[in-house]
């Protein structure tokens, strides 16, 4: 009867380690990025803790046929920025963590966090 009982908690042990959702971790710090708007006015935007691991397309200019351009990753984590929305594509660029930054001829669309 103890060897049923030990094998049950073992069990349900195992069962509720599969069960418990992973933690979000996120990347700490700001990314910021410009663009120009619909009145091509100079608009700069930010991702304040941005989730790791997740494509997150630029939400300023998700809508338009517009880029955003001169990134720079003040987070803690290395950001990959894809010209195309997505995360798709042949062009990116990788953004050192804590500082690294683009040019304004770096344009992006979508960025993610390692």
């Amino acid at each position: 009867m103890r060897t049923r009982n030990a094998f049950l908690a073992v069990i349900s042990a195992v069962a509720l380690c599969f069960t418990i959702p992973a933690t979000a971790s996120a990347a700490e710090g700001e990314f910021t990025y410009r663009y120009y708007d619909e009145d091509e006015e100079l608009q700069f935007g930010t991702l304040i803790d941005p989730p790791s691991g997740e494509c997150i397309e630029i939400p300023e200019i998700a809508d338009w046929d517009v880029d955003a351009f001169r990134p720079r990753n003040d987070t803690d984590s290395r950001a990959v920025v894809f010209k195309d929305g997505d995360c798709a594509g042949k062009g990116y660029f990788s953004l050192r963590p804590n500082g690294g930054g683009g040019s304004d001829t770096l344009l992006l669309r979508s960025v993610i966090f390692s």
